[in-house]
């Protein structure tokens, strides 16, 4: 079986690529943009299936199709969950909630195994698709946190956080009265709970909010250093291949 991986974070690409090792699946192929994936695909033969991640760092990955008739069956992997996917579900092989469970993985290329030759091709609708991804239908995005100071329970209002971003294995939240509180939870699963207008994932160590910026500030390696009304711990960079994506967020 031909296999390829289109991840934009090459950590999570590396990583589902082991995760197919286990299951005997070798991936030497993975691309990370919309314009390297086009570019493989006009001068290579395309594969048996393809592990899609939806958001890729110059855009959403439909625009693939839109430009090269593909007929390999797809497993998505991405952020959104269930309610937004439901549209296409049925005419792709499946799809991967991030971070991916090996069991999910493994039950996902079962399906693809078990489909005939004509089954494995996809006809998906990706002007829908793009509907749903722009605006996502009824979408219900985090309103606040619990986390635990001592022996109590605190919440902690969405609109009060400055950013997230994550440190010795932690994730943590700070508040614009200048606190940090460790959460339960990570970067990845954070991706799908946080409104996309208001949270902008600036690296793999990084969420900002909107609201909380006060300064930009040019960086070196064509990066953006994001100075915030309160945190001054660390350095918050926008990563290169980010900033694009960072600055049309802005507008």
């Amino acid at each position: 079986m031909n296999v390829i991986i289109i991840e934009d974070e090459k950590p999570s690409a590396r990583r589902l690529q082991r995760m197919l090792s286990s299951l005997n699946i070798e991936t030497e192929v993975m691309l990370h943009s919309v314009e390297e994936s086009i570019d493989w695909f006009n001068n290579n033969e395309h594969p048996d299936l393809i592990f899609l991640d939806i958001q890729l760092s110059d855009g959403l990955s439909f625009e693939i199709f839109e430009a090269i008739d593909i007929k390999s069956a797809v497993i998505f992997t991405t952020a959104y969950d269930e309610y937004a996917l439901q549209a296409f579900k049925l005419n792709s092989i499946d799809y991967l909630l991030k971070p991916i469970d090996a069991e999910d993985l493994e039950k996902a290329v079962l399906k693809y195994n078990e489909r005939t030759p004509k089954q494995t091709s996809v006809t998906l609708d990706f002007n829908d698709i793009k509907k749903l991804l722009v605006n996502p239908i009824d979408r219900e995005y985090k309103k606040r946190f619990s986390v635990k100071v001592g022996q109590h329970l605190k919440l902690i209002n969405i609109e009060d956080i400055e950013c997230f971003y994550s440190e010795n294995k932690g994730t943590y939240a700070f508040t614009n009265e200048g606190r940090n509180y460790l959460l339960d939870t990570s970067l990845e699963h954070l991706e799908s709970e946080l409104e996309p207008q208001v949270f902008f994932r600036a690296s793999r160590k990084f969420f900002v909010n909107i609201n909380a910026i006060k300064d930009m500030i040019s960086y070196t390696n064509s990066r953006l250093q994001v100075k915030l009304n309160t945190f001054n711990e660390q350095e918050v960079i926008v990563a290169r291949e980010r900033v694009k994506d960072f600055k049309n967020w802005l507008e």
